[in-house]
This record gives structure tokens, C-alpha cells and sequence, in this order.
């Protein structure tokens, strides 16, 4: 059995370029607009767009769109400020949608 080389990974489903690494992942019990969505604590090779506040399903939040930096693909967002006391953990975290992101390196 071949084993993998390096870090498990999450790549852009477009155009491959690594977005975020398996060990940041804080849940993948997310939704997102299209579907499941995982929760991670950090993200790479990424472009943020506007803060704007968005009516979630856990409540209003400040995110910003979350880009591939290669290719320009949405790939989620980042909560940039939680307003009910219960979501405060996602501040500063990452949400990227599984339909947008591939595993490499498994």
C-alpha cells in the first residue's frame, strides 16, 4: 500500500490549489448555501471579500466570502463577528463547502 506524502489536505475543487489542512478542521457538522459545509480554524491560499452581515441559520453574523486565490472560486466564508453569545467560537473561523473543496494527500 502506497502511503500519502505529506499533510492531508483540502484543495479547491477547480483548480487544486491547497485551501486548507484535515487538522484544522473543527466540524464538519455545517451547512452551507449548497449543502454540507466544514468548519475549519484556519484557511490558505485564499482571497477574503466585503465584511457584510448575513442573516445565518444560527443567527446574524459579520462574514466575509471566502475565494480561491488561484482561481477565484467561492468557497465559503469567514465569520468575522458572532452577535449571540453562543456563537462567539466562530469568530475568526473559516466555513468551506464540501461541493467546493477535494481531499489530497488520503
Amino acid at each position: 500500500m502506497e502511503e500519502a506524502v505529506g499533510p492531508r489536505l483540502y484543495s479547491c475543487y477547480k483548480c487544486r490549489n491547497h485551501v486548507a489542512l484535515h487538522d484544522d478542521i473543527i466540524s464538519k457538522a455545517f451547512s452551507g448555501k449548497h449543502g454540507r459545509a466544514f468548519l475549519f480554524a484556519h484557511a490558505m491560499n485564499i482571497v477574503l471579500g466585503p465584511k457584510e452581515e448575513r442573516l445565518l441559520i444560527t443567527g446574524l453574523h459579520k462574514v466575509a466570502d471566502v475565494y480561491c486565490s488561484d482561481c477565484r472560486l467561492l468557497l465559503g466564508w469567514k465569520y468575522e463577528k458572532a452577535y449571540e453569545e453562543s456563537q462567539k467560537y466562530k469568530e475568526g473561523k473559516y466555513i468551506l463547502e464540501k461541493p467546493n473543496i477535494v481531499k489530497e494527500n488520503w
